[in-house]
């Protein structure tokens, strides 16, 4: 089920906020298990197969945890090798659901054997609902989870608003929310900032991903039968790094607003990307619950910088690169990851440099407006290899940036046109010079160059209420035509 979808707006969610408010006003536990039900149903809509694999991984993650921490906090050396096998056979469920084909084709093409594989749908959600637990296991290893009981675990990992594609929730920054019993109480500010946040995330993805998709699709899927020119690659380009940003920025907008409908917070996973001024600067900027879990339970046990600027850059190079196949299973995902490391090495070799010309006394260093400008580039070139089918039409892509295929051709009117060139600088200036959306829900001042001057700020008002209705109406007149969330594929 999609949070774009009528089945969704106007069937599950109204049944299930106010059969929840009215059960908690009676039993919370009940309450609970009824939200319990609803997110499995949620899932399950999809496929029941699958929700009873992740029931199964549920009640197996949530036995090991609690082993896991009981041995550890005994003292007994089993802890380390019950972690191992429990780490080991969520990323073997994992590796068999998303890897098992990109690996066996490879393998066959190294021989030179022929093996086809029947093809196997990757369960919904599988790599968010695996880094969730695998988080969970480790930090019971740590002992630094207060065990909960397996009905609340599975909540905290199925609870819907959060389910499909992140952001990625800790266990501390969800349980206790869940066990509260503020949780139970409908609270209208809250509910207010929720409807807010759903809607301008709705927004965000129906009325501009979508449609800058649009530009971005027929570019980049014929780009090896027609080879972009300078303009064509440009705008594909420009419109698949504007669009991803509306798309999941849009989705995690829509998770934080029903959370929010529910009374509960969850961490917000953008702030404004495309503002960074460095890629250091990007990736707290960009997927943040993703960056972090990559920086605690992969950088730093890898050894971090503790060892020196080498072992150090080897640590970022391979976080990257992990990062990059965990969107997908393919080499393009894995260029992409090693771009993104290659980037990083050079942004924290520079910041070294220029440390040490300071401390002699020499004060060098970039303009943010050259700082913006060359990470902008830099991400919205990797961003070519993420959306790209396969090498060849990442090859013709980029051939067509740097004007090999020709500076211009007449069939880019038929894909862009006057109306969309406007829209795609209109999206541009939302994306670098307007506040995000939490900027303007929460108050937030730090980030956006014109929020001090446009004075923009939610408030529970009419004019807020009529701009977001309206909003809305828009935005459901064009969801005939569901498309299902970018990182749904992952």
């Amino acid at each position: 089920m999609l949070f774009n979808s009528y089945e969704f707006l106007l069937v599950f969610l109204p049944i299930t906020l106010i059969l929840f408010f009215a059960i908690a006003r009676r039993d919370g536990a009940a309450a609970r298990l009824f939200l319990l039900i609803a997110s499995f149903a949620f899932y399950a809509w999809w496929s029941f197969e699958y929700g009873l694999l992740m029931v199964a991984t549920i009640v197996v993650n949530f036995a090991f945890g609690r082993e896991i921490q009981r041995r550890q906090e005994g003292g007994q050396a089993s802890a380390w090798s019950l972690l191992v096998i429990s780490v080991a056979a969520n990323l073997s469920l994992l590796g068999y659901f998303k890897y098992r084909n990109f690996f066996i084709e490879n393998l066959t093409a190294a021989l030179g054997t022929e093996w086809v594989l029947a093809p196997l749908v990757l369960p919904l959600a599988i790599s968010f609902h695996t880094f969730q637990q695998i988080a969970y296991l480790v930090d019971s290893y740590r002992c630094k989870v207060k065990q909960p009981r397996l009905l609340s675990y599975a909540l905290f990992v199925l609870f819907f608003p959060q389910l499909i594609a992140g952001p990625i929730v800790h266990h501390y920054q969800l349980l206790p929310q869940l066990q509260s019993s503020r949780f139970l109480r409908f609270d209208p500010e809250s509910f207010a900032k929720g409807v807010s946040y759903f809607i301008l995330g709705l927004a965000k993805k129906v009325l501009i991903a979508d449609s800058l998709s649009a530009i971005a699709d027929p570019i980049f899927n014929g780009a090896i039968a027609a080879p972009p020119t300078l303009t064509e690659a440009a705008a594909g380009t420009l419109a698949y790094t504007f669009g991803l940003y509306f798309d999941f920025s849009g989705y995690s907008d829509m998770a934080v607003g029903l959370a929010l409908m529910f009374g509960i917070r969850l961490p917000f996973n953008f702030g404004s990307p495309y503002q960074a001024t460095s890629i250091i600067d990007f990736w707290r900027r960009w997927h943040i619950t993703l960056s972090n879990w990559l920086r605690d339970y992969l950088y730093i046990p890898l050894g971090g910088s503790r060892h020196g600027s080498t072992r150090r850059y080897a640590n970022l190079l391979l976080t990257m690169l992990l990062g990059g196949l965990w969107h997908g299973a393919a080499w393009t995902f894995v260029v992409w990851g090693l771009l993104h490391g290659a980037f990083l090495v050079i942004n924290h070799g520079w910041n070294g440099l220029t440390a040490r010309l300071k401390s002699r006394g020499r004060d060098v260093r970039l303009p943010a407006v050259v700082g913006w400008l060359l990470t902008f580039c830099a991400v919205s070139i990797a961003w070519i290899f993420f959306r790209s089918p396969s090498f060849e039409h990442a090859r013709a892509m980029i051939e067509g940036l740097f004007g090999l295929n020709g500076l211009h051709s007449d069939r880019l009117a038929d894909v862009v046109g006057v109306g969309k060139t406007l829209m795609l600088i209109f999206v541009a200036a939302i994306a670098l010079l307007l506040p995000n959306t939490q900027q303007l829900i929460e108050g937030e001042r730090r980030g956006s160059p014109l929020r001090s001057v446009l004075g923009l700020k939610w408030r529970p008002t009419m004019a807020w209420s009529v701009a977001l209705a309206f909003l809305l109406f828009l935005s459901i007149t064009q969801m005939s035509a569901v498309r299902e969330f970018v990182y749904f594929q992952f």
